[in-house]
């Protein structure tokens, strides 16, 4: 069962946390989240799994930045969100899905116990601008049924910042680095 708005107005300070919360940005049965100020790219011609890929930031400033197709932008929200008891999920707003942009290309699905801010796996169709503070996707919460522990990761867990892959760490881990080649170009 998917909380309604009201409810997760309810449950805010408890088993919901948004910082900040803004009343508005409330929904029959979602609350938007908005987009921080800044995105991440990766550096790497080639993505490497078992290695920390290079990633570079780009500011996003006033007047907007265009999203390049074929692109993967990192960005995460403007909102820190707690949540206990309940599954949260994420998911694009539609009038941002009907403009091209994908704002979780996988991962719009959360555990319960999750702390920190939601990194967004961006892509767009098309070449668009995207401002900072746009309510970019929204959160929702499911009810949970029997027993469970609450995520507790050294990966993810109560991040400050935009966070790239860490899947390196589970399939290299003794920690050894393999780094990749120098690139003699900029991307931007």
């Amino acid at each position: 069962m998917v909380l309604s708005g009201k409810e997760i107005e309810r449950r805010l300070g408890d088993d919901i946390h948004i910082e900040p919360f803004n009343p508005q940005r409330l929904n029959p049965n979602s609350y938007n989240l908005g987009l921080h100020d800044q995105l991440m790219v990766y550096e790497e011609p080639v993505l490497d799994m078992r290695t920390e890929n290079r990633t570079r930031r780009i500011p996003i400033p006033p007047e907007g930045l265009v999203l390049q197709p074929g692109r993967l932008y990192l960005g995460r929200t403007a909102e820190r969100t707690e949540t206990h008891n309940l599954v949260p999920m994420i998911e694009g707003r539609s009038s941002v899905g009907r403009l091209g942009l994908f704002v979780h290309v996988t991962a719009g699905f959360g555990d319960v116990g999750f702390c920190g801010y939601w990194t967004l796996e961006m892509f767009a169709i098309q070449p668009i601008r995207v401002y900072a503070g746009v309510p970019i996707c929204q959160i929702f919460y499911h009810d949970l049924r029997g027993e469970f522990t609450e995520y507790d990761s050294d990966k993810y867990q109560h991040n400050t910042d935009i966070q790239p892959s860490l899947l390196f760490r589970e399939l290299n881990p003794d920690g050894d680095d393999d780094p990749q080649m120098t690139l003699p170009f900029d991307f931007e």
